[in-house]
Order: C-alpha cells, then sequence, then structure tokens
C-alpha cells in the first residue's frame, strides 16, 4: 500500500472554456484481498461526496503471449477524468477487481470492500455514488439492490439493464444469422457452447476479417446486423461493432462459460423475422432475406445448462427491488449494449413497484459510453441534488445543450 501526496494535472478542464487551478489530491494505491484499487481525496475542498466506480470489461489473459491489464482506475477516462472530478471537489475510489473476464462477482465484493476501507481511512462520507460502466452496470446494479445500506445511489452507465442472462441469449442469435451466411466453424465449438480455449485474434479474426474485407459480402452482413437489430453507425467503421460483438459472442462467451461451468444462452423463445422494407433493401445487395429468415428459424432451438444458467441470473441480473435512487445514462446508439436495455430494466423495476426511485437519461452520441465529462458531471450533480433534497432532479440538469435527449423512448426488447 502507498500513501502520498500529489498534483493532479495542469489546468485543469472543469467547463466548456474554463479551466480550473492545481488540484491537490492524497493519492492512495495497493491491493485489497488480491484486488488492486485507487482512492483519490482533494486536500482542501473534498465536497464530501465519494464517487466509487465499477469499470467495465477486461480481456482476460488466458492465452499465449496475452497480458492482463491490472490498473486501478480511480474513474471513467483515465487521468484525465480524474483530474477533473478532483477539482471540483470529489473524492474518486475504484478497484480492478481480482480477475478479468466476466468479473460481475468479483467486482460486487471488492468494490464494497474498496468503499468499506475508504470509510476506515477517511471516514464516512456524506453521499456515497456508486458508478458503472458497461459490464461495472450489472456491478452497480445488484450493489444497489444488496447493499443500500453502503451506497446512497447508483449510476449505471452504458448498462446490461436487461441482466447477464438476456444479453448472452443474443449472441446465439448473432451466432446463427452468421451460420446461415458463413457458415459457423465447427473449431469455434458449437453455437450454444463455443470451445472453452477459443481464441479470437488467432483463430476467428482472420477468417472475419477476410470475410468483412470482401465487398461481395456486404449483403451478407447487412443481413446480420438487421436480423439483430444492430445499429448501422460504427459497424463497420469506428467503433467497429461487427468485430466487437463477434468477440463477446466467441473468446467473451468462452470466458464466461468457463466460470458458469457450462453454456449459457438459449433460443428456445427467439423468433426471427425482418420488416418488409428490410427484405427488399437486402434484395437489392443480392441477398434473399426470406431465405436466410427460414434457415434461421428452422435451426434446432438452444437449451442453456441449468446450473450456469443460475450462475449467470445471480451474475447479474437486476431484480429491481431499489430502496435507493438510480439514474440510468445510456447512448440513443449504442451498438454493443443496445439501448433496448433501458426498457427491460425500466419495465423491471416496474414490475416491483419501485419506479419513483428510478431516472432514465440519454445522450445524443453514437457509441458505447462515449460521454463527455460535462454530461457526466451534469448527472453526478443531479443525484446529489436527488439525495439532498429526496426529490427527482429537475430537467434542468440535464440539457439538451450538453447533448441530452429529453423524453427519449427506446425500442423494446427484440424478445420476450
Amino acid at each position: 500500500m502507498a500513501m502520498k501526496k500529489i498534483v493532479i494535472g495542469v489546468m485543469v478542464a472543469c467547463g466548456i472554456g474554463v479551466f480550473c487551478s492545481f488540484a491537490y489530491a492524497t493519492d492512495l494505491n495497493g491491493t485489497l484481498d488480491g484486488a488492486p484499487y485507487e482512492i483519490r481525496v482533494p486536500d482542501s475542498n473534498w465536497n464530501r461526496t465519494l464517487l466509487v466506480y465499477a469499470h467495465g470489461y477486461r480481456d482476460r489473459a488466458d492465452h499465449v503471449g496475452e497480458t492482463d491489464n491490472r490498473q486501478a482506475d480511480a474513474a471513467p477516462g483515465g487521468e484525465l477524468a480524474e483530474a477533473f472530478l478532483l477539482a471540483q471537489g470529489y473524492a474518486i475510489a475504484g478497484s480492478a477487481y481480482k480477475n478479468n473476464g466476466w468479473a460481475v462477482e468479483e467486482g460486487i465484493d471488492d468494490t464494497r470492500a474498496l468503499t468499506r476501507f475508504f470509510r476506515d481511512r477517511f471516514g464516512k462520507p456524506d453521499r456515497t455514488i456508486l458508478w458503472g460502466f458497461s459490464l461495472g452496470s450489472l456491478v452497480t446494479f445488484r450493489s444497489i439492490e444488496k447493499y443500500p445500506d453502503l451506497y446512497d445511489g447508483a449510476i449505471p452507465a452504458c448498462g446490461i439493464g436487461a441482466g447477464t442472462p438476456r444479453a448472452i441469449d443474443r449472441s446465439i442469435d448473432l451466432s446463427l444469422a452468421y451460420d446461415v451466411t458463413f457458415g459457423w466453424p465447427s473449431a469455434w465449438g458449437s453455437i450454444g457452447n463455443v470451445r472453452d480455449d477459443l481464441d479470437f485474434e488467432t483463430e476467428v479474426v482472420p477468417i472475419l476479417l477476410a470475410q468483412a474485407t470482401n465487398p461481395g459480402n456486404l449483403g451478407l452482413f447487412e443481413f446480420i446486423r438487421l436480423v439483430n437489430r444492430l445499429p448501422a453507425e460504427q459497424f463497420y467503421t469506428g467503433a467497429n461493432w461487427l468485430f466487437t460483438d463477434m468477440f463477446f459472442n466467441t473468446e467473451g462467451r468462452a470466458e464466461l462459460e468457463r466460470r458458469a461451468g457450462g453454456p449459457i444462452a438459449q433460443n428456445q423463445d427467439h423468433s426471427y423475422s425482418l420488416t418488409p422494407e428490410q427484405a427488399a433493401y437486402l434484395g437489392t445487395l443480392g441477398v434473399d432475406a426470406n431465405v436466410l429468415l427460414a434457415d434461421m428459424n428452422a435451426e434446432p432451438k438452444v437449451k442453456a445448462d441449468r446450473s450456469a444458467r443460475k450462475y449467470a441470473r445471480r451474475f447479474a441480473t437486476p431484480t429491481g427491488k431499489l430502496k435507493r435512487p438510480v439514474i440510468t445514462l445510456h447512448t440513443t446508439v449504442d451498438g454493443l449494449v443496445t439501448v433496448d436495455n433501458e426498457s427491460v430494466y425500466r419495465e423491471t423495476v416496474e414490475d416491483k413497484g419501485r419506479e419513483r426511485f428510478l431516472l432514465q437519461v440519454f445522450t445524443e452520441s453514437v457509441g458505447h459510453c462515449t460521454f463527455t465529462p460535462e454530461q457526466l458531471v451534469s448527472t453526478v450533480k443531479a443525484m446529489e441534488s436527488w439525495l439532498s433534497t429526496d426529490s427527482r432532479p429537475a430537467a434542468t440538469f440535464f440539457p439538451e445543450s450538453l447533448g441530452f435527449v429529453p423524453n427519449f423512448q427506446p425500442p423494446v426488447w427484440p424478445h420476450p
């Protein structure tokens, strides 16, 4: 464990066109029960709010030549974001978790331990807000339900609000679409149970890259995209959802299946369709969508292992039993964790009669977790207001001028 006084940043941006002076902070880092952590507390202007960060997915070093990223970040966005928050008076803390991969189980335990450790060293904050991004949203969803005495509020961002089982189920849809267009290689395992040691970089990428760079395959990839309801923006360029989604559909799913002790995904209640307009569009690209859809729907349904499915529900599926305020934050166009996750989460919370604890906020942006510092801080301030006044934050916290989208309604989840 190390503790030292540091100066964070020079001319830290505190807003559009506005800069803060130096932010002096106490930096504490080390390892808690095998999980690296980072804590930073302003020396002179701590506003008594602690922001505890649950990070997103990190690839596990489970193949030759790979190295695990074990860096602990105290806030989303790295050192510049940490400096931004410190300059505004927030104490920040984050854990790297004990392991990488689908580390929701470790994330829940290690983040809780870090929060308690902070209290022991610096005293109890007036407000403790847990915010988690991408995979870290699952840590956040479950933690705010399980530990309402530890966390005062939660901000799950770019969140998997549908939960682990449903998220993994959609990988079957992508696998089937790929199978009827290009053929699923037997060396990858089966569609429902990928090979446990499958390596995306050496086994999947060479095949996928050759297919994706062939202009004659555009129609087939467009079929895969449309039947999976994935956005066109950045599907082939930029964030390149095609390759990112295929990682989680192959090596990423293999790592989760090892954790769970078997295959998790199922499509017993799935059927596949396109609109007439989409089918006509694919026809212009030389693809008979009706034949491909018939092939997908004719494939034998995939069943999950019951024990593995139970693990996936536990780590994690939100129950909606909220006792503390939650503000979800999502971009309107996300090709990795699609925005329809928010529809499922709202239904889950409403089914438990806890909608008074939920506010859902959206930003006009293309990408996964592509929020600006101003949007993040405004959301944090909205949560602080909610906790201080016991009233839902006003719409003024989420102005269109900062890129928020008022009254946005996410699409419904594609399956029952």
